[in-house]
This record gives C-alpha cells, structure tokens and sequence, in this order.
C-alpha cells in the first residue's frame, strides 16, 4: 500500500509541474489590427522641475557662486578647500565682482579670483542647491 501511494504522489508531481519540464506554452499577442479603436489625442507637456531649468542656463556651464556646490570648485587650481568654502560662506553675491570684496582674503586669492572671474556667473538663491549641508556636502564622492 505504501509504495502504490509514493507512486501516485510522484506521479502527481510530475504531473503538476508538467510545465517545469520544458513543455511551455509559448504566449502569443492578440492581434489588435482589425479593431477599430477611436483615436484619442494625447496632450503632451515637458515638464522640467526648477533644478533642471536652471542648468539649461549659465548655471550648468559656469560655477555659480550663489548655489553651486563646493565640489564644483576642484577644477579651478588654488580655490579648493579654503578658497571656495570663504565664497560658500560670503554668499549671496549680486554680481560676479562681489566676490572681490570677501573680508579676510589674501592678496593671492584675490589675484586668483580676478583671473577667474569669467568662469563665474551669478543667479538667485535657490532651495534645491541650498537646503541643509548640501553646499558643502552633498554627498557625492569620487
């Protein structure tokens, strides 16, 4: 009696998992081409949030010392770390040559910040590139 069992359990086993064994039915689409389905337009929108726009401007081609992050300034030699966090922490600016005028700069910055200049651009302050540390630290690493 206990082997004609174990055999009906197997046998439905195998039975049940039929699929498992490579016997797959393939899917198939439904033709949709010969329904006529009324046309409905679709309205389409770009949408951009704020961050975005602003880096379609001179924001995204140049360091604004208004809102860009402190890392932004490694490419320029001489102005990371000590140079940029003084212009983070000096900010807002109204115009570019604002940033000359930082109490405590050495005569070297200053020089280095006069060539530099036309690598700079000014925008207004914006949350999305200042809330919290992100200044800072936004935690991006490299």
């Amino acid at each position: 009696m206990k082997g004609l069992v174990r055999l009906l359990t197997v046998f439905s086993l195998l039975l049940g998992c039929w699929g498992w064994l490579g016997t797959t039915q393939t899917a198939q689409a439904w033709d949709f081409s010969h329904v006529n389905l009324p046309q409905t337009p679709i309205l389409a929108i770009a949408r951009q949030n704020k961050a975005d726009q602003k880096l379609a401007t001179d924001f995204g081609k140049k360091i604004d010392l208004n809102n860009t992050n402190i890392a932004r300034f490694q490419g320029i030699r001489g102005f990371y770390p000590v140079l940029a966090k003084k212009i983070i922490a000096n900010a807002p600016y109204a115009k570019v040559e604002d940033v000359l005028e930082i109490e405590g700069l050495s005569n070297r910055q200053k020089k280095l910040l006069q060539n530099n200049l036309s690598q700079f651009t000014v925008t207004t302050y914006d949350a999305e590139f200042n809330e919290g540390d992100d200044r800072i630290n936004n935690g991006i690493y490299r």
